[in-house]
């Protein structure tokens, strides 16, 4: 049965991976990179589980947490072209992180 599981996981992952490829778009891109990590997640955990080693999903929740924050860095920095501070600043004043103190944030 969860062999069956494995190999149903493993065909998700590769067809995620040729709409990876062939995405038209960008945020078709981001979100097959984000499915292609949540099946890793999966495969992490059934493949943990058939060898009897339950500490597996510690590690699977762990690039959870890493494939959740790397998608929403680049999908920030594609919509703001910084990872940085995107908070609003003053007219006429060019947007470059770290430069808060120039723009009365820090004093």
């Amino acid at each position: 049965m969860f062999l069956a599981a494995t190999i149903a996981l493993f065909i998700g992952m590769i067809m995620v991976l040729v709409r990876l490829f062939a995405g038209p778009s960008l945020y078709d891109r981001v979100l097959a990179s984000n499915s292609f990590g949540t099946y890793t997640v999966l495969f992490i955990g059934v493949l943990g589980f058939l060898n009897g080693r339950p500490d597996f999903l510690d590690i699977a929740l762990l690039y959870a947490l890493i494939n959740f924050a790397g998608t929403i860095a680049v999908l920030k920095y594609f919509r703001y072209r910084t990872v940085g501070d995107t908070s609003p600043q003053k007219k006429g004043v060019k947007n470059t992180p770290g430069k808060l103190r120039d723009r009365g944030v820090l004093g």
